[in-house]
């Protein structure tokens, strides 16, 4: 899931009380229906473009994304921590109204769109594309 800015922390109770849920991206319903799907994948070109919506969506895959990112302190984090913990019994909160099944079914997106990803990049390497239809070469060792 994307890293949180200023404006999610500040969503964080209307999100708590399902007033303000995010919208699951038509991409990633079409990844939750069939991950696998290859009707459409002639070309490694094709390949090439579903890889570059799926980035759109879901930011640098792992073979790309920059070591720093990902870990250490995230301050949008920490921030919904916080607001978060202001809303008294926020757990039981968030299942009565439905935000916590609103938020299960975006992390269950997420990741069909990261194993559909993965998939096409593997696709890629088995018929011979060219990165990024395939996983980015590691550098060689010395």
């Amino acid at each position: 899931m994307p890293e949180p800015d200023a404006a999610e922390v500040a969503k964080t109770p209307l999100r708590d009380l399902n007033l303000d849920a995010r919208d699951i991206p038509e991409l990633l319903k079409q990844a939750m229906e069939n991950p696998y799907a290859t009707a459409r994948l002639k070309s490694c070109n094709a390949i090439i473009a579903d890889i570059a919506e799926l980035d759109e969506v879901l930011g640098a895959d792992y073979d790309i994304a920059e070591a720093s990112e990902g870990g250490g302190i995230n301050v949008g984090r920490i921030g919904q921590k916080v607001v978060g913990s202001i809303i008294p019994f926020r757990g039981i909160l968030r299942e009565v109204t439905g935000a916590a099944d609103a938020d299960r079914a975006l992390r269950a997106a997420f990741t069909a769109g990261m194993v559909r990803r993965g998939f096409l990049k593997g696709l890629g390497l088995g018929r011979g594309c060219r990165y990024p239809a395939r996983p980015k070469p590691l550098p060689r060792s010395k």
